[in-house]
């Protein structure tokens, strides 16, 4: 029965490239394992949930919209899977502390930590509104070092658990319109490289999945901010099923980091190569953006 509502509804809510209901089935290696998802209202997040419950693991999901997580949870265990909720806005240190002791006392030791949790904004940098930097900064950055620090010790003592944290390539691509959040996935990059290096040989792992546009939400939401503009890459974007293959991948056969498409490897040789044309022809594609998006904001 699982499969056949994980199925029905990756063919109802994706792209003809959405896994085929055949392909998806319990594993054994991972039936139990608990994964907490953070940003599990819609995107990744979402999609990631339905995708790792219908492979047995119980999935807890964590974002503010308590209805969202409460439809999808429901979703997944109407039809025999196991799926938790706990509303709560990450940006908060005290709701990642509270998080972490429901979990512990409700559910129990967390096996996966899928750092989803994040939001974009698209524009000059001096007209972002300063809370809404200050919430990228705590969403995109805090919130993932915190629950990973909050996470990690019960993982080192059952010497078993991965972390996995949802980057850019606009972490090694700091482009215009872009600044704080290409500043936040950089830091998730080299946060996740040290950690990578630490736990080498304790039987943790931390990975980060460095993505190119997805087909999510994300950039309506970026264009429905103050003064928040169109992302020029989203006509670029990949659909999200791709992305659940990549976090599967990377459970089976543990990295450091991935890139998706995979093609985009080459971005880490954009910015030393290139940044002197970069500098110069980057401005104009925010300048010829920046009007387009004044004129929708009217």
């Amino acid at each position: 029965m699982l499969t056949q509502c994980i199925g029905g509804w990756y063919a109802k809510n994706t792209s003809a490239s959405a896994e085929p209901a055949s392909l998806i089935r319990m594993d054994k290696n991972w039936q139990g394992k608990i994964a907490l998802i953070t940003g599990a209202s819609s995107g990744i997040g979402e999609s990631c949930a339905y995708f790792l419950a219908a492979r047995g693991l119980r999935v807890v999901l964590t974002a503010r919209r308590e209805h969202r997580l409460n439809e999808i949870a429901q979703a997944i265990q109407q039809q025999g899977g196991q799926a938790h909720f706990f509303a709560h806005d990450l940006s908060d240190e005290q709701a990642r502390l509270q998080l972490t002791q429901q979990i512990a006392e409700l559910v129990g030791p967390v096996d996966v930590l899928i750092n989803n949790a994040g939001f974009g904004w698209y524009g000059y940098f001096h007209k972002m509104d300063w809370l809404d930097a200050a919430r990228m900064i705590s969403v995109n950055v805090a919130a993932t070092a915190h629950l990973t620090r909050l996470m990690l010790p019960g993982m080192l003592a059952r010497h078993s658990g991965h972390i996995i944290n949802i980057s850019s390539i606009a972490g090694s691509l700091p482009n215009q319109g872009i600044a704080i959040y290409s500043a936040s996935k950089a830091f998730v990059d080299a946060f996740t490289t040290a950690l990578h290096r630490e736990l080498r040989g304790s039987g943790v792992h931390a990975s980060a999945i460095r993505l190119g546009p997805v087909k999510t939400p994300f950039f309506n939401q970026a264009r429905n901010m103050k003064n928040g503009g169109s992302v020029p890459a989203e006509r670029f974007a990949i659909p999200v099923e791709r992305v659940n293959w990549a976090i599967w991948q990377l459970l089976q056969h543990p990295q450091r980091v991935m890139y998706l498409p995979g093609w985009l490897r080459v971005s880490r040789l954009v910015e030393p190569m290139f940044s002197g044309l970069i500098d110069r022809l980057g401005p104009l594609l925010l300048r010829r953006v920046e009007p387009r998006n004044e004129i929708r904001a009217k």
